[in-house]
């Protein structure tokens, strides 16, 4: 049975918000695939998770390399790197 409009499947209950819209989104297209109930929503919050950390994972990337930038403004690549100065990043 697809969920919809806030409906969700009970073991998403103490998942984020975010976590379960994409669960849900992605159990709901497993099921229209011919895909059985258990293993939807098994899979849709497997993969939901998986998501969600690789793009938390690279924000966090995209905040570091964007520290970096500022911190070369007008220095060599030696002088932005010398480790005694690495603890302004």
């Amino acid at each position: 049975m697809p969920w919809y409009n806030g409906d969700y499947p009970p073991s998403y209950k103490n998942q984020s918000a975010e976590l379960r819209e994409k669960a849900v989104e992605i159990a709901n297209a497993l099921l229209l695939d011919g895909a059985e109930e258990g293993m939807a929503i098994a899979t849709g919050l497997k993969q939901a998770r998986e998501l969600l950390k690789n793009y938390k994972s690279n924000d966090e990337d995209n905040l570091l390399n964007e520290k970096l930038k500022q911190n070369m403004k007008g220095k060599s690549i030696e002088e932005a790197t010398d480790p005694s100065k690495l603890d302004k990043i």
